[in-house]
């Protein structure tokens, strides 16, 4: 690439930059930043996922952290375009620090730093044998009684956890869970998923019938595998769930299906957890150095407690437990909430003839999946995206450069683009009675999901219903459940056969509580969130996700979860991690959060 003014300014800057790091000058480091510049660093400085705010706060940290870090080799990425857009310059870079080597993003104004992203991409020694390092597979030479690929996996499938333990147990298989899974296996780390389910995958095929996908599927891909290039857009649940379960084979996933984790509990003497496990009726004690808790983004459903639920004579569950619509034809559904979940179970109800009524209690932020693919994703994850070069590695960290603190600034146009060009679908929902919301700022749906977890839908087809009155609407608190259906508070009785709980998901840190004990729940605080002092988000701010694929209060636990993307992004760090203490290579953690224990579930 030749060099551009543009090119020369971030070669100047990052040259600036490194000479202060190499002679420890830490002040003159912070100042090749913007005062209220940001530096958000996935391990490769910290030894966390944290973002710096400020120039006080990059001072802070590079005084803990600059010895042991020692970075050197900052330069730009020749085989990326330096571009300009608004009088912002964007860029590349590479650099390494004295255990790893990392990949880097920043953005300039007025030639000083207003965004730079600090990724560790591998550990020296240590890096994953794929590419070019890629294992040979078949053992070269002549030798005599040695064992073939076939023999060697089923060694190894029945000796863990038995003859050998695992340095990590993974609890959950979902995508979450699988996509760790995968992450660890390239380092070599040896790992056990336990999942609950009899086959990889059941944690989307047990979900209704209906449920697709709203995310595409460039948005999608697990590591190392993209899905071929005649995968849907959208992927139906079953289609998902033969996916994972292939992935899990291809892999080699050492995976234990049918498998309960009863307890869990670490001892502080010897730094090693002690799991007992119900493995399709066998009892099985592990012992393993690190846990993770893969149990999805959120935790334990949700299910609020009414008076008179025990009175009603019909069915009544809650959205994770939703069979589909076929044994309701008919009959009266009433669907509680007015999210994803809910939307998708009033459709499926509507297509098999049920008469269902959605209850919406507090607003709602909607999003039409078509908007939200040309005018969100496009530039990162589309057809489009791909055929300009680019990868799904170079979208998640693009989008990883953005700091929380500034997802605002960045989402909002996105937002008011999407809001006037789907105004007239706007206005029929509110025209029908549907109470819509834009998410807090107007900044939309992603930073929803972020600061909650709730409170949007991704319209795949239901809100035509809604408009049209085939999808009923009421509105309104639950006073009661009687025997033949709901009473509101403002006194309406709603009858039904079937009520439906889509009324979400508490905090992860509700498994710890079950598996661990509530003393560690406590310990670690909520997960999820950024502390943004929004509706279910409180402070203070965190300007990270809360314990999310990074370490916590509790020592050698972790949580992971999330979509596909972030499921597929995070695990790479947090597979980092993991191996960094598995070879006994220092990590020192800079900027641990304090523990918060307000639910926002």
């Amino acid at each position: 690439m030749s060099d551009t003014n543009e090119s020369s300014t971030v070669r100047a800057i990052l040259a600036q930059f490194q000479d202060a790091l190499s002679t420890g000058d830490v002040d003159r480091a912070a100042e090749c930043f913007l005062e209220t510049g940001y530096w958000r660093d996935l391990l490769s400085f910290t030894w966390n996922i944290k973002t710096m705010e400020g120039r006080t706060a990059i001072v802070d940290m590079l005084n803990a952290q600059l010895k042991s870090v020692k970075p050197s080799q900052f330069r730009i990425d020749d085989t990326e375009q330096v571009t300009e857009e608004d009088g912002v310059i964007s860029a590349w870079f590479n650099f390494e620090t004295s255990v790893g080597r990392g990949r880097g993003h920043l953005r300039l104004k007025d030639k000083k730093i207003w965004t730079l992203l600090t990724s560790l991409s591998e550990l020296k020694g240590h890096e994953e044998q794929s590419g070019h390092n890629r294992p040979l597979g078949a053992q070269p030479g002549v030798n005599k009684n040695r064992t073939n690929w076939k023999e060697d996996r089923e060694h190894e499938l029945a000796d863990l956890g038995y003859g050998t333990q695992p340095y990590t147990i993974i609890i959950g298989g979902g995508q979450g869970g699988i996509a760790m899974g995968a992450r660890l296996r390239q380092l070599g780390v040896p790992t056990i998923i336990l999942d609950k389910n009899k086959r990889p995958g059941d944690s989307w095929r047990n979900r209704y019938k209906s449920l697709c996908l709203h995310d595409p599927v460039w948005y999608d891909h697990l590591p190392y595998l993209p899905f071929p290039k005649t995968w849907p857009v959208f992927t139906p649940k079953d289609k998902i769930g033969d996916w994972l379960e292939m992935y899990t084979k291809v892999m080699e996933l050492n995976y234990w299906t049918s498998s309960v984790c009863k307890s869990a509990a670490y001892d502080e003497a010897s730094k090693e957890w002690s799991i007992e496990v119900d493995r399709d009726g066998e009892k099985v004690s592990l012992k393993a150095k690190q846990l993770v808790l893969a149990t999805g983004m959120s935790g334990k459903p949700n299910i609020p407690e009414f008076p008179g639920a025990d009175q009603f004579k019909g069915d009544q569950h809650h959205s994770s437990k939703h069979p589909g619509p076929d044994a309701y034809k008919g009959k009266k559904a009433l669907v509680i909430g007015s999210n994803n979940s809910a939307h998708d179970i009033c459709a499926a109800l509507w297509e098999n003839d049920v008469d269902v009524t959605m209850i919406q209690r507090s607003t709602t932020h909607i999003v039409r999946s078509e908007s939200l693919i040309e005018h969100g994703l496009r530039p990162l994850y589309s057809e489009k995206a791909a055929d300009e070069g680019m990868t799904t590695e170079k979208a998640d960290l693009t989008f990883a450069s953005i700091p929380y603190g500034l997802l605002p600034e960045f989402q909002k146009p996105v937002y008011d683009t999407i809001r006037e060009h789907d105004k007239d679908f706007y206005t029929s929902l509110e025209k029908a009675g549907f109470k819509l919301d834009y998410g807090v700022g107007d900044t939309g749906l992603f930073l929803k999901y972020l600061r909650r977890g709730s409170g949007y839908y991704i319209d795949v087809g239901a809100s035509q219903l809604v408009i049209d009155g085939q999808i009923k609407l009421a509105q309104g608190q639950v006073q009661e459940i009687v025997e033949d259906g709901v009473l509101l508070a403002d006194g309406t009785k709603l009858e039904a056969d079937l009520i439906v709980y889509a009324t979400g998901y508490n905090s992860m840190s509700g498994w710890v509580a079950d598996l661990i004990g509530q003393d560690v729940a406590d310990k670690v605080g909520i997960c999820w969130g950024l502390g943004s002092e929004t509706p279910k988000d409180p402070g203070p701010w965190q300007g990270e996700l809360r314990n999310m694929w990074k370490p916590t209060q509790q020592a050698a636990m972790w949580f992971h979860g999330g979509n596909l993307h972030q499921s597929r992004h995070y695990s790479q760090y947090l597979a980092l991690q993991i191996k960094a203490r598995m070879e006994d290579i220092p990590t020192p953690v800079y900027g641990l959060p304090e523990t918060h224990n307000i639910d926002h579930g």
